[in-house]
């Protein structure tokens, strides 16, 4: 005679379908904010700044959008990284400093120490506008910072990265809790602007 199936709590089976419906809004909500962030259209801006890390593909971008909006400016963040290496070629190997080519080292090596070398490169260079490449999956984030640290029009433009669904959800994580983060403690305060 076979044995009844257990009887499932009505609590659990509300608390599971509940946690099923959050993570897949979480998932869609993460779709939009890190993958689907192309700008509905680009104007020209003093500078097109290239953030650090994964240079390989936000150099070609940044490069390419420097051309198309007829910047005067290309910006790339030097970190002497291996992330960072196609770029920080380009800085080593840069012929005529202060050229259209502008290489800067953030104090320290993350996307807030960026945005604090950024807004100072701004002000040095009374800049009103700039244009910021970025992987799609930061651009909220690095944009958040962005505006916290300059006061500066601020336009942000993704690379689009090729990862595994399994990357994806690591970097869904990743910028999910840094968005919290930037959110919660800002980098820089109204008078450094």
């Amino acid at each position: 005679m076979p044995r009844p199936m257990p009887r499932v709590p009505p609590a659990l089976v509300q608390a599971l379908g509940f946690t099923l419906g959050a993570v897949i809004l979480w998932l869609i909500i993460a779709v939009q904010l890190f993958v689907n962030v192309d700008p509905l259209s680009v104007h020209r801006t003093d500078a097109v700044i290239m953030l650090g890390g994964a240079s390989s593909e936000r150099l070609p971008v940044a490069q390419q959008v420097q051309q198309e909006i007829g910047a005067p400016i290309l910006a790339l963040s030097h970190t002497d990284t291996p992330g960072n290496k196609t770029a920080d070629d380009l800085c080593n190997t840069e012929q005529v400093p202060g050229s259209n080519l502008v290489c800067f080292r953030p104090g320290e090596y993350d996307t807030r120490g960026e945005a604090e070398a950024i807004g100072k490169l701004v002000r040095a260079n009374g800049w009103k506008s700039i244009t910021v490449v970025t992987s799609s999956y930061h651009v909220a984030r690095a944009g958040r910072l962005m505006e916290q640290c300059t006061t500066a029009d601020v336009q942000m433009v993704p690379s689009h990265p090729d990862l595994s669904p399994r990357q994806w959800l690591r970097r869904f994580v990743i910028e999910t809790g840094g968005l919290l983060d930037v959110s919660l403690r800002p980098e820089c305060p109204p008078d450094a602007r």
